[in-house]
């Protein structure tokens, strides 16, 4: 297991790229667009990390119920894992709650679950998977 990205909740990527930009040594970032989540990325690879800034794509967007709620800033920690269905299901016998049943496809192509921060003291924490590429 690793820290696969930090996700920072930004009211615009547009003010935001070219601080982490410069701040990164970094030319433009790679950019997607979640609609299942309602949001639009701005990735960073850093080292074997990536720092992702995330802007709402609309007002039902968990990034701006967030944004509303604390303001900008640090979302959620995420963690690559492999074998995440087993995973999932061993830390809902240990009374993990989950935001979700089961993974959906996140950035990157990588499937991914939210644990729930009344489960890790407060933080939101994602487990991704990257979803090996069929030859």
């Amino acid at each position: 297991m690793k820290i696969d990205h930090i996700g920072l909740a930004v009211k615009s990527l547009d003010e935001m790229i070219p601080f982490y930009q410069n701040l990164l040594g970094q030319d433009q970032p790679e950019i997607e667009e979640i609609d299942t989540q309602g949001v639009r990325v701005a990735i960073f690879q850093t080292g074997e990390s990536r720092v992702e800034l995330l802007e709402a794509l609309n007002t039902d967007s968990p990034i701006a119920r967030f944004i509303e709620k604390r303001g900008e800033g640090m979302h959620h920690l995420a963690l690559a894992v492999e074998g995440i269905e087993e995973l999932i299901s061993s830390l809902k016998k240990e009374g993990v709650r989950f935001i979700g049943d089961k993974p959906v496809i996140g950035a990157g192509g990588k499937k991914i679950i939210f644990v729930h921060p009344a489960s890790t003291h407060g933080v939101l924490l994602e487990l991704c998977e990257a979803v090996e590429e069929e030859s």
